[in-house]
């Protein structure tokens, strides 16, 4: 009786019949791909059939990983050899645009937003990323790719971005076997941005008790509960546009913000902590009683186009159409919209908030930032958050 047809395959491993012999076979998927794959000549019996079983354990393990290289088990097979001429062959522009088409599908899917969209898209179709068209991405080393971050004029916030879709690109290749390494992680990220990258030329100017007055007082009517709500709430723009009237309770003198907008799409704050209670002065209370004879019949946003008596949909659409005009009027030196949130935290902090309350009442995961951006208006006398509030009011 022949002794090997009394024997047991593993899972996935076979006995070929080959015109030289038999053959122990592997089979494993592989970028999608049925594989299989004969082992070397050797006797066939209960060792070498285990040997095949942990061989194509391994192989398992180690796609799963991301570092499975088809050529180091298998140099002689079709497959192997396709693999490295992909390989050669693939342009870091080509990843790029399948990048962009990924992102774009993302999009579809409501998994990622219009605006952080296009911000991706400028950065692989700008003219900075068009320094890599041509190389292949094997080519791209450390030191060239310290070269090109170094030479960037930006901001650490512009380079960051910039910088994400090509990392994207490059951890995809490893784990697709086309680069040996991730070149990225060959570099002291971290410390050469901040080596390289320029000061933002933005500069918080939170506007005076002068100029606030000036502002109102150029507000027309149907104008005037937003900014006077805007200065008393800081909230950030997106959040203003996505306010509803169920998230205001005036009797308790709050209002919730538990959502966003960004290029007309509402959704929830990027983090937990854009999720709370702001604290509404009696200034905020009275534009809201203001603003209930102008949107509280029309719908459940609180915020309205004054020109179309429609939800605001962007960020543009309320610089262009209220903000702009106002600040003509009121004579001021333009500053962005932003400012009445820096003004709304500088208030505070100036009358002696107690920063956690001022970063809590700003979304922001920490007091770090208030720290960062308003040190200069911080007391160091501070005093109890309502305390402080009742100050302002």
């Amino acid at each position: 009786m022949d002794k090997r047809a009394s024997l047991t395959t593993p899972p996935g491993v076979t006995i070929r019949e080959m015109k030289s012999g038999q053959r122990i076979q592997i089979f494993f998927v592989f970028e999608g791909q049925q594989c299989r794959e004969l082992l070397p000549e050797s006797p066939i019996n209960k060792s070498t059939l285990q040997y095949a079983a942990n061989l194509r354990g391994e192989i398992r393990r180690k796609i799963i990983d991301g570092t499975f290289v088809y050529a180091e088990y298998f140099p002689d097979s079709p497959r192997a050899k396709s693999q490295a001429e992909e390989k050669d062959k693939t342009l870091l522009q080509e990843r790029l645009d399948k990048q962009l088409l990924i992102y774009a599908r993302q999009v579809e899917t409501e998994k990622m937003s219009p605006a952080t969209y296009r911000g991706y898209k400028k950065a692989i179709t700008g003219a900075r990323m068009q320094h890599w068209h041509g190389w292949r991405l094997e080519d791209v080393t450390p030191s060239s790719l310290r070269d090109w971050i170094s030479d960037m004029d930006c901001t650490s916030k512009a380079i960051r971005n910039m910088l994400t879709p090509l990392r994207s690109v490059f951890e995809d290749a490893l784990n697709d076997g086309l680069i040996e390494f991730n070149p990225f992680d060959r570099i002291a990220l971290a410390k050469l941005i901040r080596q390289t990258s320029k000061a933002s030329d933005y500069v918080i100017q939170p506007f005076t008790q002068a100029e606030r007055i000036m502002l109102l007082q150029a507000c027309r009517s149907d104008e005037w509960p937003t900014i006077q709500y805007w200065l008393n709430t800081g909230l950030r723009p997106g959040e203003l546009q996505a306010q509803e009237w169920r998230h205001v309770d005036m009797g308790k003198r709050i209002a919730k913000v538990i959502q966003n907008q960004v290029v007309g799409v509402i959704k929830a704050p990027k983090t937990t902590a854009g999720i709370r209670d702001i604290d509404l002065n009696s200034d905020a209370l009275e534009a809201l009683r203001a603003q209930q004879q102008i949107s509280k019949a029309r719908g459940p946003r609180i915020w309205l186009n004054p020109r179309t008596m429609q939800p605001w949909e962007t960020d543009a659409q309320v610089r262009k159409t209220l903000w702009l005009p106002l600040m003509k009027r009121a004579g001021i030196p333009y500053r962005n919209p932003y400012q009445l949130r820096h003004t709304y935290a500088s208030t505070l902090l100036t009358a002696g908030a107690n920063p956690w309350y001022v970063a809590q009442q700003l979304g922001h995961e920490d007091v770090e930032m208030v720290f960062r951006t308003y040190g200069k208006f911080i007391r160091e006398d501070y005093q109890k958050p309502k305390v402080a509030l009742q100050a302002v009011n």
